[in-house]
């Protein structure tokens, strides 16, 4: 009996493949057997960096909001990850057409260049859960009114809204993720551009103190970053997830208090102080805020999966390591000893 021929690898583009999120996403598809081509034009303010490219990727250097280079990317691929974007909530308030051209006008580029040259793809997009603003109730489900509180906010929701109408009026296969707070190896820690957890390891990593803004009290839900490509993966093979926006984070609130102990924990030395929030970041500042994930559970058989002392420890391990290439000189973190759960870059 003849041999049947191999099942052909599934090939994907992943936009911004280069940056945190996104260069994890790729070495797992990489490593998954999948084609993998990358588009990423690396912000200066973003988190991108070249040496992020998963060996065996194809990576170009290019704009999303090019739409002929967008559909010659897109053309023959099983799925479509966009991950790209403009972080940065007061850059949106100083810059808000650069926010908006980056974080709006790109992910149309990309949704218009999958409906011109690859309609049966999988398409997942990036969003975050910024979109919401001040919450109302908590844990926050997608049915919470969107009330985001700067540029930044306004140009996600629009995006993922943008992606939710091509879904069901061009029948694409489109779903949106709303992240909370992902942290890991890969996030930049050289500012607080990205997050706060990275902007912390980075003055961890320079013998600074960590500035606890408030009393400490202030809860937010934390994501470790494979379980954010678990997520991204999940909805891609989901096809419930199709024209549904979903909520992506760890499940379980935790105050910057205990943030801060905790790092004290890991990495003995870590000295923290108190310290009111300054005025520029007053009337951006969400407050308590976690993410009710029920409904990505439901559509896609997602759960978060590392325990956040895990995550936070594999990330010193990783920047331990690695932090010059993150534009640190570091000190040596006591008690952080490469434990070899983190492939280095």
């Amino acid at each position: 009996m003849p041999m049947s021929a191999p099942e052909a690898p599934r090939s994907a583009l992943v936009v911004g493949g280069l940056g945190f999120i996104g260069a994890a996403l790729c070495e797992r598809l990489v490593k998954a057997g999948w084609r993998v081509a990358v588009l990423d034009c690396l912000l200066e303010c973003g988190g991108g960096r070249e040496f992020h490219a998963a060996p065996g990727a194809e990576v170009v250097r290019g704009d999303a909001r090019d739409r002929r280079l967008a559909e010659s990317l897109v053309e023959g691929r099983d799925a479509v990850f966009n991950l790209a974007g403009r972080g940065g909530h007061l850059d949106s308030v100083r810059d808000p057409e650069g926010d908006l051209e980056h974080n709006l006008r790109g992910p149309l580029s990309v949704l218009e260049a999958c409906r011109r040259a690859a309609p049966s793809a999988v398409v997942v997009h990036a969003s975050t859960r910024q979109v919401y603003g001040r919450v109302e109730r908590l844990p926050v489900g997608e049915s919470h009114p969107l009330r985001p509180l700067d540029p930044n906010g306004v140009h996600k929701a629009a995006a993922e809204q943008l992606c939710l109408q091509y879904a069901s009026m061009h029948g694409m296969r489109a779903s949106v993720l709303r992240l909370t707070n992902v942290y890991g190896p890969r996030m930049r820690v050289m500012d607080a551009r990205q997050n706060f957890l990275g902007h912390w390891i980075g003055r961890l990593l320079r013998g600074e103190e960590l500035v606890v803004y408030g009393d400490g009290t202030l809860r937010r839900d934390h994501l470790y970053v494979e379980d954010a490509v678990d997520a991204f993966l999940a909805a891609a093979a989901s096809p419930a997830a199709a024209g549904r926006a979903m909520n992506v984070g760890g499940g379980r609130p935790v105050s910057f208090k205990e943030l801060a102990e905790t790092f004290a924990e890991l990495a003995p030395g870590t000295r923290w102080r108190l310290e009111p929030l300054p005025e520029e970041r007053r009337g951006i500042d969400v407050g308590d805020s976690w993410c009710d994930i029920g409904l990505a559970r439901a559509l896609t058989g997602w759960t978060p999966r590392t325990p956040l002392r895990e995550g936070l420890r594999a990330a010193l391990d990783f920047y331990h390591e690695h932090a010059q290439e993150y534009g640190v000189v570091a000190r040596s973190l006591p008690g952080a000893v490469p434990s070899g759960r983190v492939s280095p870059v």
